[in-house]
């Protein structure tokens, strides 16, 4: 038995002897062009394949809106600015570069072996060593369950997503925001309900990253701030002040009564945000007609302690750290309802 012992532990030593040597020496080769030795892919490739199996989120974890179409596209359009460098778009080849990668990114149209759950911590975690990168802001699943709703509507819903299709490089702030900002997409805000001072401000915000944002961090990183004052120009009106000081309207619904509840340390939604606005400057953005799976996402973030930016973080945090799912659908609403002249 002593021998034993003896054996493996020569046999145990000799390994890891070999094994510095390689490390030390350089002996393994890691050109991309040579690809693995015997063994080492198939080897990488099932230990990336349990880790996100142990890892990955449930069936309980995927959201409930994963098949609407406002989603899907929103995911669409950050995968053609984000994604499609490496994983192409479909109906179309990969670049020569990504095809040279080791290991070579799959195509968009064969990434259809995972669960929801397993391509949602993908995307979020990233994988080591073979460029896939993470999702540039934490505690955004909003915005990482976009993309997999667009991955997870491949191919059978290819209708639903054609305009990721369409031409190539990046998607414009119009394909997202719409035409003169008013977005058509329930997830995405609509800009002509802001200030310019308030495009402004956000688009610095997540270009600095003080306001967390996978998908807008990749649109404003990119921008100056003589670029960003021509974009709020463009798409921000002057009038959003005007609109909250409209009179409110008598409405007893319950969204109503909730938008319009203050405390004693947190004013009434309405108070700042209009309509009937109370507060004294700053402007607060306005929410009447503005998009209302964007509010509701937004009222979460803030619930969560997830939005960040400025100031107000601070009061919009107290504002909706008590509120539950039911009165943020409420909310979100009886805003998104509202009339805008």
């Amino acid at each position: 038995m002593k021998r034993v012992v003896q054996t493996l532990a020569a046999l145990a030593g000799g390994g890891a002897v070999v094994a510095v040597s390689v490390v030390a020496f350089g002996l393994y080769n890691v050109s991309a062009r040579e690809g693995h030795m015997w063994g080492v892919t198939w080897l990488m490739h099932t230990t990336f394949k349990q880790s996100v199996k142990l890892r990955a989120p449930g069936p309980d974890a995927v959201p409930d809106d994963l098949d609407a179409p406002d989603r899907i596209k929103l995911g669409a359009l950050h995968f053609k600015t984000a994604c499609a460098f490496c994983h192409a778009l479909p109906g179309q080849p990969q670049s020569s570069t990504a095809q040279a990668m080791e290991p070579t990114p799959p195509h968009v149209s064969t990434i259809t072996a995972w669960t929801p759950g397993e391509m949602f911590w993908i995307i979020d975690e990233g994988v080591k060593m073979t460029g896939m990168p993470h999702w540039p802001a934490k505690r955004r699943d909003d915005e990482v369950w976009s993309v997999v709703a667009y991955l997870n509507a491949l191919p059978d819903a290819q209708a639903q997503v054609t305009l990721a299709g369409e031409g190539s490089g990046r998607a414009t702030c119009a394909q997202c925001h719409g035409d003169e900002g008013k977005s058509g997409n329930s997830y995405i805000p609509r800009l002509d309900l802001l200030t310019p001072g308030q495009i402004a401000e956000a688009l610095r915000q997540y270009r600095d990253g003080t306001r967390p944002s996978g998908i807008m961090k990749e649109a404003a990183t990119p921008l100056n701030d003589n670029q960003i004052a021509t974009l709020a120009q463009k798409f921000g009106s002057p009038k959003a002040p005007q609109l909250q000081g409209a009179a409110l309207a008598e409405d007893s619904s319950p969204g109503a009564e909730l938008a319009q509840r203050g405390t004693g340390d947190v004013p009434a939604c309405t108070s700042c945000h209009g309509p009937g606005r109370q507060a004294d400057a700053p402007i607060a953005p306005l929410l009447a007609g503005q998009s209302r799976d964007y509010l509701a996402g937004q009222l979460k973030l803030w619930r969560e302690g997830h939005r960040g930016g400025g100031e107000r973080a601070k009061l919009m945090t107290k504002a909706a750290q008590d509120l539950l799912d039911a009165d943020i659908d409420m909310l979100a609403d009886w805003f998104s309802g509202l009339a805008v002249k």
